[in-house]
Parts: C-alpha cells; structure tokens; sequence
C-alpha cells in the first residue's frame, strides 16, 4: 500500500499541513490550487486514510495527519540535508575557482565582500599545485602564475609580481644587505625554482645550491618553516604580506624585485554563452588586486 508514494504529494501535503491552507500552500509550492488538491486527494486514497478535515472556510489535520506530518517533515528535511551535503547548496550558481593554495589564502579574507555583493553565487574553491587535474570537475576560474612573455591569448592578466625574501623575525633582525641571507639555509618551494636565482641575480649574487636542506611543495608551507626559524625563502610579495598580517612570525628581509610573472585568469569555454557569475567574479578579483 505504501510503495511507489509520489515525492510530490509528500511536499504538498507537508506545506499544506504546515499552513493549514492549500491556497497558500499552492503560493509557496508554485502550484495551482486545484494541483494542490488532487495531490492530497490521491496520498489519501493511496494511505487509505483522511489527512485533512475540509471546513467551507478552514482547514485541519486529522489525528493520523498529525501523526503523518512528523513523519514526512523528518523525511523532506532528510533529503534536504543529504542532497545539499552531496551535491552542495541551492544556489543559483556555483562557481569552482582554482588557484595555488597561497593565492586562495591570500583571497580568502576578501571572499566576504563578493559573497554580500552576490548572494545568489556559491564558490568552490580548489587548489591546484602547478597544472595538476581535477579529473572530470568543470573549472570555471583558472588563476594561473604565468611568464608575461609566454602568456597565451585567452588568459586575462589580473597583476604583476614581485618577489621578497621572508625570514624569522629574530633572523631579519641580522639581515642588512641581501648578501647577508646567504649565510642562511633556503627554503626550496618546488615549482617555483626560479625564484632564488632571479632574486640574487638581480644583485649580482650566486646562491649555493648545496645550502638547501629543507623543501616544500607550496609557498604556505615553506612560510611555516620560516616562522619556524628554520631558514629563509623567496616568495611572492602579495603573499608575504597576506601572511605577516595573519600573524605568521616573519619578517620581509629585503626589497622587492619584479619576478617578471603575473597572474592571469583563464575562464572555462562556454561555447559563446554569457557567464554572469564569472563576469561578476573576474570583475570583483580585478578590483581586489588593483587596490
């Protein structure tokens, strides 16, 4: 008697239980009325049971509507949760966003402002490390460190950078000249090998490779290590910044040499078709990293 129960005629029976009304229920539901009706009339020829008293001008449960109604409110609100924990929120859009994991840390204190500027836009953010795959996730955002000389066409430059040494904040205090970081140990961030070479270089230096002992595969880790006093590391000066402001015990020990990279910002193909959401979120990101 209780199978194949209609997923429709639960809902219509919870609103209409919940407002004592299937005028209004049907308000609520974007339903007819009249739709309202036959889908209560047919649950309670399924149950073989009468939910509702029908009154000329009310509307009320039945003893076994009331009991039914806990029931089937548990069960809507189940599958609510679970399809919301699956599958996400009932936005009308949700944006994947992927970047380096120290750019989502330095975004993620501004995400606010984009959120309350565009209440119906989810973003789900993905770190990438250099160009690793997310398999079959559509990604509707790239945000990509690239060469400026090698950037293709279809990527949208969003910021120049530069480059800074961190250190401890006992460690900066014996830095002076940036010969003086040679007497310390790097931190070698894989991926971004350059970095070492192009800060010294700019001031006719050489770095001995040997002096390396310590890795990381991510500027947020080897900012860690930094603050561990463990040695020192050349990172991007946004992100050093990002991290001194959160708290982090470092230090800049040096000025600034432009890396001769940007960030730029690929958007997923969308066969000619307007992107809103994307529009809205390249927009609002220009502005954060113009200010």
């Amino acid at each position: 008697m209780t199978k194949n129960l209609n997923l429709n005629w639960l809902r219509s029976f919870e609103a209409a239980a919940r407002l004592l009304s299937f005028t209004r229920a049907s308000h609520e539901l974007g339903l007819t009325q009249t739709a309202i009706s036959q889908h209560i009339k047919a649950l309670e020829q399924k149950l073989g049971q009468k939910l509702f008293i029908r009154r000329p001008k009310s509307l009320l449960l039945t003893d076994i509507g009331k009991a039914y109604l806990t029931s089937v409110r548990d069960a809507l609100d189940t599958i609510e949760l679970s399809t919301s924990g699956l599958f996400g929120p009932d936005l009308k859009s949700t944006l994947t966003v992927r970047a380096s994991m120290a750019f989502i840390v330095w975004l993620s204190p501004r995400l606010g402002s984009f959120l309350e500027q565009h209440p119906g836009v989810g973003i789900k953010l993905v770190t990438s490390i250099w160009d690793s795959s997310t398999g079959d996730q559509p990604i509707d955002i790239d945000i990509i460190l690239a060469p400026q000389k090698h950037a293709k066409p279809n990527l949208e430059k969003l910021s120049d950078e530069s480059i800074v040494p961190i250190c401890g904040v006992e460690t900066t205090k014996t830095i002076e000249t940036p010969g003086d970081l040679l007497r310390y140990s790097p931190i070698h961030i894989l991926g971004f090998d350059d970095h070492l070479a192009r800060y010294f270089s700019t001031f006719d230096l050489l770095p001995d490779p040997s002096a390396t002992r310590l890795m990381a595969d991510t500027s947020v880790a080897a900012t860690e290590l930094v603050a561990a006093d463990l040695g020192y590391a050349i990172v991007i000066e946004r992100f050093a910044k990002r991290a001194i402001a959160a708290g982090h015990a470092i230090r800049i020990a040096g000025t600034p040499v432009a890396l001769g990279q940007s960030h730029y910002l690929s958007r997923r193909d969308a066969h000619g078709k307007s992107q809103p959401a994307v529009d809205a979120f390249a927009s609002w990101l220009r502005g954060c990293l113009t200010k």
